[in-house]
């Protein structure tokens, strides 16, 4: 004989599988339930328990119960990049300015941005810490801190790559302008104009840009959704050519969302260590991993050739413009470049970022900002689901806040982008994710905006742009 929570959990099970109740859509309540079926508590929490269990349902801390989108079929991870034959002169910041343009208008809804929601973040803390850094501080500190920077915000730089497990010494912390000046000293430090250097494909267009500014070449090292790095190309790589130094996002790449295992970085490391080739490591979004946090290629570092780049500008202080190096044996040459670069870092803002690590509200934000975004990219994979034509691949990270996502063959990313823009839609097209504008049916989007019938409607309206222009 079949039981109530029976009865009940198989006609929940057939209202989501058919659609009636949508992925991110909350569930019925429990009293709602009990009122409209005149049941138990306990029968709706057994059927609620065995849909959970059916990974139909998740459970919500203070929210309730949400439609979840792990039943469904899983779609296809983006296929694997084409390794480089030969280096390559960089030539994209055309395209890239001409693509970005639109993302400063804030009525362009921001699917292609680069940065997450304004509203995620501590504005009200940060503005008290800011302003009391900036009454206390001792005039001197500001000749003091000129490069390395704030001996405090050092010291605590320095305590959170020790609670990661990494050990760091403090003259190796250098404070920079955020992460893209540091990723770009580092680069000025190992290179010369004509070098050449190692970069994923596809990868960060900020690192496209530096490295055409520069005069640099680069060979294209595979990145694989599973995986990350495609270590045997890069080995290929390096018997190739004459590789100066390589620039990676090991960790929740950009734009592709690949993270590397502890086994493989230190692989990576060993690798680079047998060749004497310095390692650039952009690891901009670790913070922003919502399950373990794995631990940065720099770890595993024994020779000082690992530079690791931070920045608390995509998970903390946007705009506050405020980042770091740990620069290993490069750390003098860094420093004076800085000197003569820069100069200095404001002070309030490395005594205000000093405060907030000190005083323990980092960590709680982060929490609830890696809840946040997750929750966040459930609700796009879910909109992606209902919109796109079928053909799509995309494989979730396990963090941050872009989605990488390869269109039906056929498919051109540059044309969507037009089109989308003319409906005041931006995304971020996959040609200028690479020195050689590959990437033509690819294109990243971003979910680190709260998610509203807004996007959801931006959402189906790149599903029609899509199929309109599917052969």
């Amino acid at each position: 004989m079949t039981k109530l929570y029976q009865t009940l959990s198989e006609e929940l099970a057939r209202a989501i599988r058919d659609g009636t109740l949508r992925v991110g859509e909350r569930a019925p309540s429990v009293r709602v339930l009990c009122h409209e079926r005149n049941v138990s508590p306990a029968t709706v929490l057994r059927a609620y328990e065995v849909l959970e269990l059916d990974g139909l349902i998740e459970t919500r801390a203070r929210s309730g119960y949400y439609v979840s989108a792990r039943w469904q079929q899983p779609v296809p991870g983006p296929q694997r990049a084409k390794a480089a034959a030969r280096s390559t002169m960089v030539d994209v910041s055309d395209l890239v300015f001409q693509t970005l343009e639109a993302l400063q208008d804030r009525n362009v809804v921001p699917l292609g941005s680069a940065f997450p929601g304004p509203t995620l973040f501590p504005w009200a803390k940060l503005s008290r810490f800011l302003g009391s850094s900036a009454r206390h501080m001792d005039p001197f500190e500001t000749v003091e801190s000129l490069p390395p920077g704030s001996l405090e915000l050092r010291r605590q730089i320095a305590k959170r790559y020790l609670h990661g497990g990494v050990h760091v010494p403090l003259k190796e912390i250098i404070i920079t302008n955020g992460a893209l000046e540091a990723l770009i000293l580092c680069l000025r430090s190992v290179t010369r104009p004509g070098d050449t250097i190692a970069v994923e494909a596809p990868t960060f267009y900020a690192c496209l840009q530096a490295v055409e500014n520069l005069g640099l070449k680069v060979v294209e090292i595979p990145t694989h959704s599973g995986e990350g790095l495609d270590l045997a190309a890069l080995r290929l790589a390096i018997a190739r050519h004459d590789i100066k130094a390589c620039w990676f996002m090991t960790t929740l790449q950009n734009p592709s969302g690949t993270s590397m295992s502890e086994v493989r970085k230190q692989e990576l490391v060993a690798l680079l260590t047998a060749h004497g080739i310095p390692l650039i490591e952009d690891d901009a979004y670790g913070e922003l991993q919502f399950r373990s946090q794995v631990k940065p290629a720099k770890a595993f570092d024994q020779d000082g050739l690992v530079m690791h780049c931070g920045s608390f500008s995509k998970c903390l202080a946007p705009g506050y413009r405020l980042g770091w190096v740990a620069a290993g044996r490069q750390a003098d040459a860094v420093r004076r470049l800085k000197i003569t670069t820069s100069l200095g870092t404001s002070m309030p803002v490395q005594l205000c970022i000093a405060q907030m690590l000190r005083q323990g509200g980092y960590d709680a934000h982060l929490v609830r900002l890696r809840a946040t975004l997750a929750k966040q990219q459930e609700m796009a994979l879910a909109a992606i689901r209902r919109h796109f034509p079928s053909g799509y691949r995309v494989a979730p990270p396990d963090g941050g806040y872009f989605l990488w996502i390869q269109l039906p063959a056929g498919v051109d990313a540059l044309e969507v982008h037009r089109l989308a823009l003319e409906d005041s839609i931006s995304i971020a097209p996959g040609p200028i994710f690479s020195a050689r504008r590959e990437f033509r049916n690819y294109l990243r989007l971003n979910y680190g905006h709260p998610w509203t019938p807004q996007l959801d409607r931006a959402v189906a309206r790149l599903g029609t742009l899509i199929s309109s222009r599917m052969d």
